[in-house]
């Protein structure tokens, strides 16, 4: 008979398990017969040993299979998701899935919470009025069915093995694992019974891998469980040392992202917005090349029709449509603290981590699952890398709505842009691209 301690001592000496006791493991860890430090033991038997190609799959694979698996074998179009690992004012699924929308492609995209320095999808959307994202599979389905897209959370019984022991990983120090950081977004995006997927694999000193190769290898395994199960993986490697944008917050992240929507926006959210949404149109095959799909996308914002999509889409779980119109509608501190340069010069860096950090202190994060989101606090960053800037001239704005939490957040931003004498070259947005 298999037990706990043997597999965990099985891993911990460097051997390798099987798909048997590897489903065995995962699914008593749901059911309750596995423990939490038992779980906790393997995780870091895991993290220091790594999974081997084999292993990796049959992890997924008892992930994926944990719960249930949506079933849209109904839906007669092309059905792709994309996913970022997170960054500091990345916005880019908010503006980008009404427009691969518009482009006839099915998009049922499952989304997170923010959990540090990053935001997280659903909080900011939770900033519409009203907009529900915790949905049920029918309600998941139904909104899909009715709007071809739909953005809401993790259900209770959507893969439950990794909403365990993500928050167990999160407890235990063993986040920064790439076979367990790649099962567990993988298995979210397999049980949504997807024709393809595009992955945004973030590094920077903004991003939760800040390393390039350690992205790269993240990105080269996430792709390879894709093709393993049968589904069109791409993945996009991109640099989070600077802020994506100009807001970081949650209610101006929705506004930043109605501008793409209505024609305008920042050029680098709207670069990585097309450049995401070409990929997704070229995988669902109503794209031939990046030339028309990028031009199929520009379409959806000079119509209207991105932004008719994205109206239904709240209206149907259960959000105010108006804010588009009126974007007034949407929450905003009264208080702001500009930030301004100490001399002239070129802004060489706009350090990420630091803005999120500080929007976070703001109350537009969380430190701990539990704290609550203030969705009307941010900073509006007006000076960014390239940018030339005099002294005295402002280079964030802060809303806040307690003094104690702006003082917390000056404090973090102290240092956090740099001027030079002359202009700097700027990193290029899109490193890499890894996939068919």
């Amino acid at each position: 008979m298999t037990t706990a301690v043997e597999l965990i001592q099985k891993k911990r000496d460097g051997g390798e398990l099987v798909a048997r006791e590897i489903e065995w493991l995962l699914s008593g860890y749901t059911g309750g017969s596995v423990t939490d430090y038992q779980m906790a033991a393997m995780a870091m038997a895991v993290f220091h040993n790594g999974l081997g190609p084999a292993e990796l799959a049959a992890w997924t694979t008892a992930m994926l299979h944990s719960g249930e698996v949506l079933d849209l074998s109904h839906i007669s179009g092309p059905i792709v998701d994309k996913h970022s690992t997170g960054g500091v004012g990345d916005k880019v699924s908010i503006p980008l899935t009404p427009m691969v929308t518009a482009c006839g492609v099915w998009v049922p995209m499952i989304s997170g919470r923010g959990l540090g320095h990053t935001g997280g999808t659903l909080d900011k959307l939770e900033s519409i009025p009203g907009l529900r994202t915790q949905l049920s599979t029918q309600e998941f389905k139904d909104v899909l069915e009715k709007c071809g897209l739909v953005m809401g959370g993790q259900s209770e019984t959507l893969v439950p093995a990794d909403r365990k022991l993500y928050a167990l990983r999160d407890a235990t120090g063993t986040v920064e694992s790439i076979p367990l950081i790649s099962s567990s977004i993988m298995s979210k995006k397999l049980a949504e019974d997807l024709d393809g997927l595009v992955l945004d694999v973030k590094y920077g000193v903004g991003a939760f891998m800040t390393d390039q190769q350690l992205a790269r290898q993240l990105a080269q395994t996430m792709v390879g469980i894709g093709a393993d199960h049968g589904v069109k993986t791409v993945a996009l490697l991109t640099q989070m040392n600077t802020p994506l944008g100009f807001e970081v917050g949650n209610a101006s992240e929705i506004k930043e992202s109605i501008d793409v929507l209505k024609g305008g926006g920042p050029a680098d959210l709207v670069e990585l917005t097309l450049a995401i949404g070409a990929e997704m149109l070229m995988i669902a095959g109503v794209a031939p090349d990046e030339q028309s799909a990028r031009a199929r996308l520009e379409w959806t914002r000079s119509s209207g029709r991105a932004l008719e999509v994205f109206a239904t889409v709240i209206g149907a779980q259960g959000g105010d449509p108006g804010v588009l119109d009126d974007p007034s509608r949407l929450p905003s501190a009264g208080q702001t603290h500009e930030i301004t340069a100490d001399r002239s010069g070129f802004v060489s860096v706009c350090d990420a981590y630091k803005v999120g950090v500080a929007a976070m202190r703001l109350g537009a994060g969380r430190e701990r699952k539990e704290d609550t989101i203030d969705p009307g606090v941010g900073i509006t960053l007006l000076a960014k890398p390239g940018m030339e800037v005099s002294k005295g001239e402002p280079l964030a704005r802060l809303r806040y709505r307690h003094a104690a939490r702006l003082e917390e957040s000056l404090r973090v931003l102290d240092g956090a842009w740099r001027i030079a004498d002359e202009r700097v070259p700027t990193e290029p947005l899109i490193a890499e691209r890894i996939g068919a």
